[in-house]
């Protein structure tokens, strides 16, 4: 299980590997390229969907799905924090003065700030998007066992894209947990986030440099540990994939209908 101490926003990486590796939900029992297919799919309906309902019957749907997979869902919805802030710090200047119904206003000496419905189906939008890719994404991976992950990524993507997928996700680890044992001194010493960025602005980056220059550091002892047990710059994985079955070709097909057909009626409606 997972114990970091930076944040209970951060999604835990030690936490999502355990379920991928301790779940025995139908979807972790599901084979990885279908899983793999839906979150393409996902994905595409994201690009292309502008309709709200949609999208909220998109989210539902993943989050009982997400239930149904005995994943934890309480620490979901503390991950989904961050999108929710990215969005919301790029929208914020984006959302005035869009074309529409004016909802209300703000009024300067020097200009003026309308709020419509439409920036607010926009702000709306783009939070489902946000959280709709989020919640997918980790499902797929909590889900997924690493040896089948490790093993579709060396199959679809090309030498070396597939070495530095491969060699990234390992580092990530590491990079955590070395993360958290300096939160955690420094928060031993009387420090945190907030106090930290309103009072030792300096102190707070000279951490991140710090784990900058470790990380970098630990980086090139990894690659001399690889090598000197016989790492030649290749990562090889002969784990069998289990292959689609028919039931499951036949709920990916279910699905990609169902969400054409609500597509095509959505924008029909809009015209």
């Amino acid at each position: 299980m997972g114990n970091s101490q930076t944040s209970g926003h951060i999604p835990d990486l030690d936490l999502i590997t355990y379920y991928s590796e301790n779940c025995y939900s139908f979807l972790s029992r599901a084979s990885p390229w279908a899983k793999l297919i839906g979150l393409i799919a996902v994905i595409i309906i994201l690009t292309i969907a502008q309709n709200v309902e949609l999208l909220v019957v998109l989210y539902v749907f993943l989050l009982l799905l997400y239930w149904q997979s005995n994943l934890p869902i309480r620490k979901l919805f503390d991950w989904c924090l961050l999108p929710i802030l990215f969005v919301l710090s790029l929208v914020v200047l984006l959302m005035w003065n869009e074309p529409g119904m004016p909802l209300f206003s703000l009024r300067f000496s020097w200009f003026s700030l309308t709020l419509t419905d439409n920036g607010l189906l926009l702000l709306v939008r783009l939070l489902l998007k946000a959280l709709i890719s989020m919640t997918s994404s980790l499902m797929f991976l909590m889900t997924t066992k690493y040896a089948h992950l490790s093993a579709i990524i060396y199959r679809i993507f090309p030498f070396p894209v597939d070495q530095i997928f491969l060699m990234s996700y390992r580092f990530l680890f590491i990079t955590s947990n070395m993360i958290d044992s300096m939160i955690r001194a420094f928060k031993s010493r009387g420090g945190g986030f907030i106090k930290s960025m309103a009072r030792q602005s300096q102190t707070f980056a000279e951490i991140f440099a710090l784990v900058f220059i470790r990380s970098y550091d630990q980086a090139e002892r990894v690659n001399k540990a690889m090598e000197s047990r016989g790492y030649d710059g290749t990562y090889t994985t002969s784990t069998e994939v289990p292959q689609i079955r028919p039931v499951e070709y036949t709920i990916l097909l279910a699905f990609i209908v169902v969400v054409y057909l609500l597509l095509f009626y959505s924008s029909s409606i809009s015209r």
